[in-house]
This record gives C-alpha cells, structure tokens and sequence, in this order.
C-alpha cells in the first residue's frame, strides 16, 4: 500500500555566521513533522518530534523570529537526533512516497544522516514530491514558486494552526495536496541530488510530458564534464533519437550551456545543461530536453550571440594585457 509522507524539518544554523558552521553540515535539524495520506489523499496520522541541538546549541536570532520556538523547552524535552530519526523511519513505513514543499528538507535530512553516521535508508535516486512545484505548475506559470502561507491563503484553507512549525507546515502541505487536481501533476517527479550516481550505469534518465531529464555522475572539473559524450548528446525528449544539431553547445557564464537539435518527427528540442558542485567539490550535470516553438528560437540565436560578443571582448582583452606585459621597461 502506497502511503504519501508529508515532511517537513525545522532547523537551526550558527549563530555566529559562517566563521562557526561545520563544512557540509549548515543546518542542525531541531525538529520533525510530517503527515501520512493514504492513496486516496486522506490524511490518517501524524509525527512529530523535538530534537535537542549538539551543535548549534544557541538558536539564531532568524530561526528564534520566525519559529517562535521556546529555546527552553527545546533543551529540556527535545531528544537526540539518532532516536527521533529512528522512531520517523519505523513510523513512515512501507510504501512511502516523500513529499515536501520546496526541495530542501530531503537534502537537509540527509546531511544531518551522515553527520551523525546514521545508514542512509532513502532509495538512490530518491525521488519525490515537491508539492511546491505541483502548486506552480497548476496555479502558475511552473517557474515561480509560492511560499507556504500564500498557497494556503489562496487556496482558501487557513485553519488556527500557525506557520514555520513543522508538523503544522507538513498538516498544510497536506492540505494543499488533496486540494490540488493531483492527478494531471503526479508523473512530474522531483530527485534529490544529495546522493548522486556513481558510475555512468547509475546515471540518471528521467522522462516527463513536455521535457527529459538526466543527472550524471561528478567529474573533476567542467572541462571533464562537457568533453564526456553523454553529458553533449542532443537526444528528443519524446523519442528518445539522436538529433541534428542546429546550434551546438555554447555558454554565456560557463554555468549553463545551450543547444538546440531537431527531430524529424517532433521538431525542435533545445537542450540546457546546468553545471552544478557535488558535495565533495566536484561537479555533476543536470540535462534537460524540451520542445520549443519556432517563436522561442530567435531567442537561442541571440544568446549564442550574446555568447559570441562577450568570448571576442575577452580575446581582445587578453591580447591587449599580454602586449602590455610584453612592453619593455624605460
């Protein structure tokens, strides 16, 4: 039996900024809500535990603003996080499809796993629900993202129950869920990168209704990774065939790459590549295949020339710098 686990964490951070966080370790999670819903969207129980922090013992002046969280109790009642995460996963059992609002507290969770050298038992990769972006994708335009309270608010069901607590916040997400036409949105699956693929058999292929998605595994650096093949094929986000490249792979800030392929069945399909750091510091790549109108192609062309512009004015800029220091001193 399927069961939707509603999550959501409240956490502290370092009171004394960056100079006092723990490297990979920013956010010490202080407490953990979640709802459970059937298959048919009801909800039918509810966790909730407070965790005493061991790191960052003093709560943040923010986390203090916008949880309202008694500092006091906290130290006395909160337990440790080992046993709090222990009883969640006995709790969440079989059958559990994770579901959060906006795509954090996974990867928080996660953290807070190694950190303590707890087995990590999410399956790789985790994918999930980000009711965050359901909510978009549905009342929005699939970009913007609503906060919490809004999507409450506009949805017509704020109850007693305060926000920036996490069982409260898991019982809205919740709410929103049953109340969204869940259905039309439920193949539109989000994945974690906390964990990512290890060997190019682990390497990520996902498929959606208008784009494709794939998430490779870390190489050394972003010349490593835009010279392997796998990671500049131009692939149709229906069909899965090779395409003729229009435009090849270019980059206005070395962040992300644009291409544009055709398909002689489906038509135009530009490709987006997002470099982004792993963890340990190397850098892995989120690829996405959409199909784009002949109108949104006048775009591509005039960022590959944007591109163009800006890869001349540093040429001439280098060989204006290397004449300079070629200049003989007086």
């Amino acid at each position: 039996m399927k069961n939707y686990i509603v999550l959501d964490l409240e956490w502290n951070q370092s009171a004394g900024g960056k100079e006092d966080t723990i490297e990979n370790f920013p956010f010490e999670i202080i407490e953990i809500g979640a709802v459970k819903l059937n298959e048919s969207l009801e909800e039918v129980g509810e966790f909730r535990r407070l965790i005493k922090p061991k790191v960052y013992k003093e709560l943040h002046e923010k986390i203090l603003e916008v949880t309202h969280m008694d500092e006091k109790l906290l130290m006395e009642e909160g337990m440790d996080f080992v046993t709090a995460f222990e009883e969640f996963a006995e709790w969440w059992g079989e059958g559990a499809v994770f579901c959060t609002w906006g795509s954090m507290d996974l990867t928080e969770l996660q953290r807070n796993l190694t950190y303590y050298g707890l087995t990590n038992p999410f399956k790789k990769p985790l994918l999930y629900y980000d009711v965050q972006k359901l909510y978009s994708l549905l009342h929005g335009d699939g970009k913007d993202r609503q906060s919490l309270d809004i999507a409450v608010f506009e949805s017509g069901m704020m109850e007693e129950r305060p926000f920036h607590r996490a069982l409260d916040d898991a019982h809205y997400t919740g709410r929103i869920m049953q109340s969204m036409e869940f259905e039309k949105v439920k193949e539109y699956w989000s994945t974690d990168y906390y964990r990512l693929p290890e060997s190019p058999e682990e390497e990520v292929y996902l498929v959606f209704p208008e784009y494709s998605k794939y998430i490779s595994r870390p190489f050394p650096t972003k010349l490593d990774a835009i010279a392997d093949k796998t990671v500049t094929d131009l692939l149709c986000c229906k069909c899965n065939r090779m395409l003729r490249k229009k435009i090849r792979w270019f980059s206005v800030n070395q962040k992300f790459y644009t291409a544009l392929g055709c398909c002689p069945v489906h038509g135009n399909v530009k490709g987006k590549i997002r470099m982004r750091r792993s963890e340990d510091g190397q850098v892995y790549v989120v690829k996405t295949m959409k199909l784009v109108r002949e109108d949104e192609i006048g775009e591509i062309y005039e960022k590959k020339e944007e591109a163009r512009k800006k890869r001349v004015e540093k040429t001439k800029v280098r060989k204006q710098n290397k004449k300079k220091g070629a200049l003989p001193l007086s």
